[in-house]
């Protein structure tokens, strides 16, 4: 079976006017920093080190969604020096044990979207997603009402991750 192709040449327009828009800041600078600035229960911050922290989505796309970000602003991974780079990874590493731990899952979905084509939503602070998938767990509510169904609360997954957090 081969992978059609649908040409729609007009697209290029578009998405070179959507690429070229600054990316919106906002008075209140960035979401990671605002959120590294906060205390951890009501950011949900999960744990810290030197140079990185884990924190809950607050927009999941299931429930465990975690997102591993450098403390310093920074919207590439090339851009981290080798300590922070370590620091992430670390961090995900943990993420891994704990999501593994607290929710069972079939797999684990651990991926970086880097700039704004690549489906960052915020392309000025490079992050990590680390997220607990299982067979099945797609469906018509995501597909047909572009929605998502989360069995808990977002409380309730970062009390689990806390409890599965290694030391």
């Amino acid at each position: 079976m081969s992978l059609d192709r649908i040409w729609a040449g007009w697209r290029a327009t578009y998405i070179e006017g959507v690429a070229n828009q600054p990316p919106p800041d906002g008075a209140d600078g960035c979401l990671f920093e605002r959120l590294a600035a906060e205390g951890d229960a009501e950011a949900l911050i999960l744990t810290r080190n030197q140079h990185a922290f884990a924190v809950m989505n607050a927009y999941p796309y299931t429930s465990g969604h975690v997102m591993v970000a450098p403390l310093r602003h920074e919207s590439t991974l090339a851009g981290l020096s080798r300590d922070e780079a370590a620091a992430v990874m670390h961090l995900v590493q943990d993420a891994n044990v704990a999501v593994t731990a607290a929710f069972r899952p079939d797999g684990i979905n651990v991926g970086a979207n880097i700039g704004r084509a690549a489906g960052a939503g915020i392309p000025g602070h490079v992050h990590v997603h680390v997220l607990p998938r299982w067979a099945g767990d797609t469906n018509f509510m995501t597909t047909v009402a572009e929605a998502r169904v989360l069995p808990e609360s977002l409380t309730a997954s970062f009390e689990k991750l806390r409890l599965h957090w290694p030391s």
